[in-house]
């Protein structure tokens, strides 16, 4: 058996051009194999952190999946707000450490824009436990002062010190800007890959001035309230479309999760995000299967590069392989030949593409974490990868017994005799 590894070896390097070719491309398809799936495990990882360090979130009794769409992603609206004074109960909860009231609703230039308080700075957090951070300037700390994520920022060019107009409601029509009450831009938020980046962040009390002179979705005909005028106006909040919960005691979840949801005042719902992102996942199932379904076509296509390769140069090793029968070889050690330069070829392939994945993890990982918020693994394998990797060498020793099975049938006499 060792003498056929040596030999196999020997015949591969004698034919190591050919052979090399068909390593490369069987590398390329291991590493976007492997990138795909590493990508597909990594990006559930990063969706399921797109709000971290937070047990609970509250809203009107919805589904949980769309209770987090429009909280945590602003897919979609709410079927309704929930009540102030709700909030503030839920808040003096003697099990809830912090709440971050949210309030969704209004737009800028096709960006959700969100009203809540100082505390989101301080306990939103996303990926592995982050907290928010400034790019420039400062937090919001007058009325109407917003922070804008880096997405907003780059889009639209905005810097801070400049002025913007929120629309009402997510659409752009005329008469729906409160072109009376600007904001100015007093910090930009650093790039998250969450749906931070794609948010400007004002306070509730200025969500409450700009709708003081506007009822029913409209300007009040006749009512028209300066914007230095509005802080002689009382500006608690009515309502919020929903609110963050961090608990004292996470083991204490479920408890609070049943006392919310059975809530006498209003109707609430209480959700876990963690669970509530992995059913939103689960929706995305076949896309993920599709798209390894086509990484692994293109390995079975490399593969069968492979065949054809070595299946085209038979007839010029005929010679080879006879002399192997002649000096005493087993048909079925000329077949396992065969099997060993394939097992070779597939091995030495994985290798390659495991570090080209690698390469690729390190040189791309901070742009996908910048850009998309998902964090890929540098050199740590997973299990299904490693998986994946004895698939493929498993396949390429399939493959090559197409080849061994021709070799094994080539007789001495015509490897011997020569070719008119």
């Amino acid at each position: 058996m060792a003498n056929l590894l040596s030999i196999a070896i020997r015949s591969a390097w004698h034919r190591r051009m050919t052979l090399g070719l068909t390593l490369v491309a069987i590398a390329l398809s291991v590493a976007l194999l492997l990138g795909i799936e590493r990508i597909r495990h990594d990006a559930r990882e990063s969706f399921a952190q797109s709000v971290s360090g937070t047990d609970l979130v509250v809203g009107a009794r919805t589904s949980p999946v769309q209770l987090v769409l429009y909280t945590v992603f602003r897919i979609g609206d709410a079927t309704n707000n929930i009540r102030w004074d709700s909030v503030k109960k839920l808040a003096a909860h003697p099990m809830v450490a912090w709440t971050v009231p949210l309030s969704l609703g209004d737009s800028h230039r096709g960006y959700a824009v969100l009203g809540t308080t100082t505390a989101y700075f301080a306990h939103f957090r996303y990926g592995e436990g982050r907290s928010l951070a400034m790019a420039q300037g400062r937090r919001f700390d007058g009325l109407f002062e917003a922070v804008i994520g880096a997405e907003v920022a780059a889009k639209l060019g905005y810097r801070v010190g400049d002025r913007i107009v929120l629309n009402h409601g997510a659409g752009e029509m005329t008469g729906t800007a409160h072109e009376d009450k600007p904001f100015v831009v007093t910090g930009i938020l650093q790039r998250t890959g969450t749906p931070v980046d794609r948010t400007i962040h004002v306070t509730l009390e200025a969500i409450e001035a700009i709708h003081l002179d506007w009822a029913g979705g409209a300007p009040i005909p006749g009512m028209a309230i300066p914007q230095e005028f509005v802080r002689k106006f009382d500006l608690t909040p009515k309502s919020v479309t929903g609110v963050l919960v961090g608990l004292h005691n996470r083991a204490a979840v479920f408890r609070v999760q049943r006392q919310v949801n059975e809530f006498k005042d209003e109707p609430l719902l209480a959700v876990m995000p963690g669970v509530a992102l992995s059913q939103l996942w689960g929706m995305l199932d076949m896309l993920e299967r599709a798209l390894l379904l086509v990484s692994g076509m293109v390995v079975v296509v490399s593969l069968a590069g492979l065949v054809a390769v070595v299946l085209a140069g038979l007839n010029e090793r005929r010679r080879e392989l006879a002399l192997l029968r002649s000096v005493g070889a087993h048909p079925g050690q000329v077949l396992l030949l065969l099997v060993f330069e394939g097992l070779l070829v597939t091995a030495g392939a994985s290798v390659l593409g495991i570090g080209l994945l690698a390469a690729a993890s390190v040189l791309l990982g901070p742009l996908t974490e910048a850009h998309f918020g998902i964090g890929l693994r540098t050199l740590a394998m997973s299990a299904d990868e490693w998986k994946l990797v004895g698939a493929v060498i498993a396949a390429g020793m399939a493959a090559s017994i197409v080849p061994g099975l021709r070799a094994y049938r080539l007789s001495l006499a015509d490897g011997l005799s020569p070719r008119q």
